[in-house]
């Protein structure tokens, strides 16, 4: 499931890694913010949009889905989607927005998937690989998932943007370890932690590449046309067209 990047009170402290997957307390204030917001509505969800090109036909497993922006908008666009994610209360706001019919199901990335070998042509993973703390096991699951060919479309926090902003907060963070993060969210008045892990680019190619995909594309991509104009103060200090926000990969089963 995707995020917003606000402003957070965080701590370098031991969490319980289902935390990761705590959205259901946020779960309607989450979506809200999702729907309009900078860092979702106007760039990760287009990038990752223009990444996956035409998907008429094709059969999409949206892993992490939310509660369903992307697959929606996958499934506008003529694709067969099935959208898993490990909150039930996003789940329940995906139904109602895309209706009985739409394949949703309960599944934790950290576990076996429930699908055959072969199935999808596409998986896209948006937002959703930074909770893991280990990305071995969930990727070879999704490769196994995925038809000869097939494509893996994924975005996960950029980890400059988070190196250079733990920097700025006076932490000597070492961008060559991978470390865990958890922060306090507030949403819709309710609040939730989110546990992440961080890790620098290399140890994200690796894995990729260990897990049998060729990476074909690694995408640092602009807003979409008229963010500037309508987020003018998140913009004041930006230089240029775009920032540091997110880090998309286009990857293929070799």
């Amino acid at each position: 499931m995707g995020h917003m990047t606000p402003v957070p009170e965080s701590a370098a402290i031991p969490a319980d890694p289902v935390q990761a997957y705590n959205y259901d307390g946020i779960a309607e204030g989450y979506t809200a913010e999702n729907e309009t917001s900078l860092m979702n509505a106007y760039y990760e969800r287009p990038a990752m949009l223009e990444l996956a090109g035409d998907v008429a036909g094709r059969r999409i497993l949206d892993a992490g889905c939310g509660s369903g922006p992307l697959f929606a908008e996958l499934r506008d666009r003529g694709a067969v989607v099935t959208g898993i994610d490990a909150s039930a209360g996003m789940l329940e706001l995906a139904r109602r927005r895309l209706g009985a019919d739409a394949d949703l199901r309960i599944a934790d990335l950290a576990n076996p998937l429930p699908f055959p070998d072969n199935t999808f042509d596409d998986v896209t993973a948006s937002l959703v690989l930074h909770y893991l703390r280990d990305w071995g096991p969930t990727l070879t699951e999704l490769r196994r998932v995925l038809k000869p060919g097939g494509r893996l479309i994924a975005s996960v926090e950029h980890p400059f943007a988070i190196w250079i902003a733990e920097r700025s907060d006076g932490k000597t963070t070492d961008y060559f370890q991978t470390r865990q993060r958890t922060e306090e969210w507030t949403l819709g008045g309710q609040s939730t932690q989110l546990t992440f892990w961080d890790r620098p680019l290399n140890a994200m190619t690796d894995a990729f590449t260990a897990s049998g995909f060729r990476i074909d594309v690694i995408s640092e991509p602009r807003p979409a046309p008229g963010a500037r104009d309508l987020f003018p103060e998140l913009f004041h200090e930006v230089v240029g067209e775009s920032f540091l926000g997110f880090l998309f990969f286009d990857l293929r089963t070799a």
